[in-house]
């Protein structure tokens, strides 16, 4: 129709959308951001971690923001509930088609699905955005980052005790470079990755650096990890932790999806 929308989007394909949503999917809520480069979807928990998904506007077939930004919050369990309304695994050759509009502030996402000729018609109400978390995490402040191939580290969360309350994370311009340690029921573990493996794409550290993490925080972010190629690991001074995972869909083409997570507090110095 000849309304006029807030924001509007079409995709020939609601899986690429899907599959990114759920890998930040670990709270029913989260808050969507839109502008004229794309859409972010910010999830977060406990004022100590913050998930970003990142669909660039070209991954759309069609992608219009009449204002500078359009922020609304929604329920993320029911809108994916929805883009998989035909079923998670399509037919070969076939996929469920999307259009997305969103007339403002109060009103409803409104949510177009066809696939086979079927049309199904989606209303999902939405909320006032929360104020979102800011990390103050700028590139001008990363003391160490290093470029892994996501396999290296999916072994790595294979391999570690999950039963350890935290992951702690050495990062080191000397040995041991980079290093992932847990501390569970039975005993504690290392795993060490040398600045020359093959899976080491980038190594850039300027000072030693070690931190605990959450591994109840850090859990979610495998969903991410799951379906990614690569993944960008990076600290600041006060260790907060940035994970960033570079996603290639179907089609080939690039989006990213980012973790922040604060640092585990209740651990001193002398214990490390």
């Amino acid at each position: 129709s000849g309304e006029r929308y807030a924001l509007s989007a079409s995709l020939d394909n609601a899986r690429h959308l899907s599959s990114l949503l759920r890998a930040v999917h670990f709270q029913d809520h989260a808050t969507c951001l839109a502008t004229a480069s794309g859409l972010r979807v910010t999830v977060e928990d406990a004022k100590c971690i913050q998930a970003n998904a990142f669909i660039q506007a070209e991954i759309f077939q069609e992608f219009s923001v009449q204002e500078e930004s359009v922020m609304f919050r929604i329920s993320l369990s029911v809108l994916l509930d929805c883009l998989t309304i035909f079923g998670t695994s399509s037919l070969p050759g076939t996929s469920t088609a999307l259009r997305m509009c969103y007339r403002g502030y109060g009103d409803p996402l409104m949510l177009f699905l066809e696939e086979g000729g079927v049309v199904t018609v989606c209303k999902i109400n939405t909320q006032e955005p929360d104020e979102l978390l800011d990390f103050d995490f700028c590139s001008t402040k990363v003391v160490n980052k290093i470029i892994l191939q996501s396999e290296g580290l999916r072994e790595a969360f294979a391999e570690l005790d999950m039963t350890s309350e935290v992951l702690q994370i050495t990062m080191s311009p000397d040995k041991p470079y980079f290093r992932l340690s847990t501390f569970g029921n039975a005993g504690s573990a290392h795993l060490d990755y040398p600045r020359d493996s093959d899976l080491m794409e980038t190594f850039h550290c300027t000072q030693t650096q070690t931190n605990r993490y959450k591994i109840s925080l850090l859990k979610p972010s495998t969903k991410a990890l799951a379906l990614s190629c690569k993944v960008s690991i990076r600290t600041d001074a006060q260790g907060f932790l940035s994970l960033q995972y570079m996603i290639r869909n179907e089609d080939g083409q690039i989006c990213f999806v980012e973790y922040y997570c604060c640092p585990d507090e209740n651990i001193t110095e002398t214990e490390l």
